[in-house]
């Protein structure tokens, strides 16, 4: 490592306090989505702290904070979102200290990510490690729900990954990096029909077996779809294969000796990004219309996100994997995110996109929700030695 890669990591050790303190004065505002609350609370802190350190080419778009430190035009984002999973108790808003640790909710996903990437940002500047590049700081919320306030509404502004050579979010990945995600198409399936007593059952519709008609022609198509398989890196082997969940949720009738007039159930087709979100989410409507039944069946679409994929073998992935030997010690993994990703705003904008952060999955949203402080250190220095392999 050479001494100035040697300098940065030992300015962000020193950085550890300010990382600490950062995370804690985010976790003590309650942004839970939903139903989106104190947006507005946490873009006046991040703001404030950010003129503090130093940062002064900052502005606000719409509940978006975005951040520029560096003198040229290609740029690398570091993006993150700010708001929460709501809380089970209302003392995970009290962010306490518990060993190496921090505690709180959304220590883990993603609070003190942004802390780290903020850090890594000061200390390029500082060092002036930057070349003729400049890193973005991006601060989102909404990203708990597929983003309309976020980066969607940034994408829509026309601000989302502009100049971008790459991009880096500090999800709870564990240690590990994902360089792609699973798309989604999330429906809810309502069949309706008549009432009536079940003496007289012969004058209504039933509305169940409506929708057992639907579900039968999807269930069908989860057979074939579920022997789609990705390339991408992804553990057990049985994960490679495309995912249509059925009911979920399901909800339907008054009584057992009355015919429902409704019933619904929910569909999750999760995409590997080898599919197309359009084809796939025509199949989907084509099985429904063909379905027939005795009941009208409705169809309301409650999420829908593409999947998307970075090659870990180009720049930005090679430059990643060697800061984390770097700075752990440990050869970078790359998988696949079984979930949904903001990675794909900025894929499908043909900018490489990466998340790695210092949260664990295993813990994010649960009552008991903590990070390692050693880790928000880390991903702060891996950063910055990224974007100092990439820029500088």
């Amino acid at each position: 490592m050479s001494s100035t890669n040697h300098t940065l990591i030992e300015t962000l050790a020193a950085d550890r306090d300010g990382m600490v303190d950062l995370t804690r004065d985010l976790i003590a505002i309650p942004t839970e989505n939903p139903p989106g609350a104190h947006y507005r609370d946490a873009l006046d802190l991040l703001t404030t702290r950010l003129e503090a350190l130093g940062f002064d080419d900052t502005r606000i778009e719409g509940d978006c904070l975005v951040s520029f430190v560096g003198r040229g035009a290609r740029t690398l984002y570091f993006s993150g979102h700010y708001d929460v999973v709501p809380a089970q108790r209302r003392d995970q808003f009290t962010p306490r200290l518990h060993g190496k640790t921090i505690v709180g909710r959304g220590s883990s996903d993603m609070k003190s990510g942004l802390a780290a990437m903020t850090y890594a940002a000061r200390a390029l500047r500082e060092l002036d490690m930057l070349g003729d590049g400049r890193i973005g700081l991006v601060f989102v919320p909404d990203e708990e729900t597929a983003g309309p306030r976020g980066s969607r509404d940034l994408l829509a502004r026309g601000v989302l990954g502009t100049d971008g050579i790459g991009m880096l979010t500090p999800e709870p990945t564990g240690g590990i990096v994902w360089n792609a995600n699973r798309g989604a198409i999330t429906l809810r399936i309502t069949a309706r029909g008549k009432t009536a007593h079940v003496g007289r059952q012969y004058e209504g519709v039933n509305a169940f077996q409506g929708m057992l008609a639907v579900a039968q022609a999807l269930l069908e198509l989860k057979h074939e779809v579920e022997a789609h398989t990705t390339d991408f890196h992804i553990a057990p082997d049985v994960a490679r294969r495309s995912i249509l969940l059925l009911g979920g949720r399901t909800e339907g009738g008054t009584n057992f000796n009355v015919v429902p007039d409704e019933c619904w159930f929910t569909v999750d087709r999760r995409l590997n990004p080898e599919e197309d979100l359009e084809v796939e989410k025509q199949r989907l409507f084509d099985v429904i219309d063909r379905a027939g039944g005795p009941a009208t069946i409705e169809v309301e679409v409650i999420q829908e996100g593409r999947a998307s994929g970075s090659d870990e073998r180009g720049p930005v992935g090679r430059a990643l994997a060697e800061s984390i030997v770097d700075v752990t010690g440990r050869p970078a993994r790359f998988e696949m995110c079984p979930g949904l990703l903001e990675i794909r705003f900025y894929a499908e904008r043909g900018v490489p996109a990466f998340a790695y952060g210092p949260g664990l999955l295993t813990v994010s949203h649960g009552p008991d929700e903590f990070v390692p402080i050693d880790r928000i250190v880390e991903c702060a220095q891996v950063y910055a030695l990224t974007a100092a392999r990439l820029l500088g």
